[in-house]
């Protein structure tokens, strides 16, 4: 087992889940508007789709992994690419956080739970970046690919919450910071940029 990956996939997945998106944008508007516990809600019910994600991807890539070598090596050029394209469609967009704030609906717990499951479950584009992510990061020669996608994705859950609840718990001054610092996008935006050309340039010398 090689713990140098797994720590190398931790770090990944915490600066992915610091990275300015949809999903950590939505939690901060939910704490913002409603408080925190329904910040956290909206935290649960997003990490627990990831579950789904990691299932559709340890069952069907595990499968393709064993019947072909170059067709996994093509999994992992396909991921580090989509990476590059990643990056590239931050660098062409705006270095503005956009945050609204009065604009977030009122709901309760359960609901901001399941609108976060159903938003991270049938959202095609998870799907896509699990399968980007997580094929060069497989840390065993003994373990089954199953069993290591589970780890893998169950890893990518603690981390991510941890990272998602902070947010939620520091909404306010999060958005206070970025309302008054406008240099902020700016940092955000080149952060996002290298993280995701450094996962696409880390899958591309990873080996099996």
């Amino acid at each position: 087992m090689n713990y140098e990956i797994l720590h190398a996939f931790i770090l990944a997945t915490a600066a992915l889940a610091v990275s300015p998106g949809p999903d950590n944008i939505y939690v901060i508007t939910q704490s913002i508007t409603n408080g925190k516990k329904y910040g956290l809600a909206t935290v649960a019910g997003l990490i627990s789709g990831c579950l789904v994600h990691t299932t559709l991807l340890a069952f069907g890539v595990s499968a393709l992994i064993k019947a072909n070598d170059r067709l996994f090596f093509a999994i992992k050029l396909f991921g580090a690419l989509y990476l590059f394209y990643l990056a590239f469609k931050v660098f062409r967009s705006d270095a503005v956080v956009q945050l609204s704030g009065g604009k977030a609906p009122r709901k309760s717990l359960g609901q901001l739970f399941k609108q976060g499951l159903i938003m991270n479950v049938l959202n095609p584009k998870v799907t896509i970046f699990f399968l980007a992510f997580f094929p060069g990061f497989l840390f065993s020669d003994t373990l089954g690919t199953v069993v290591q996608f589970y780890v893998l994705g169950l890893l990518f859950m603690f981390v991510s919450f941890l990272v998602f609840s902070l947010i939620a718990i520091l909404a306010g001054t999060i958005s206070d910071y970025l309302t008054q610092h406008a240099g902020a996008g700016v940092f955000l935006k080149w952060m996002q940029i290298i993280v995701f050309l450094g996962i696409g340039i880390y899958l591309l010398l990873s080996d099996k």
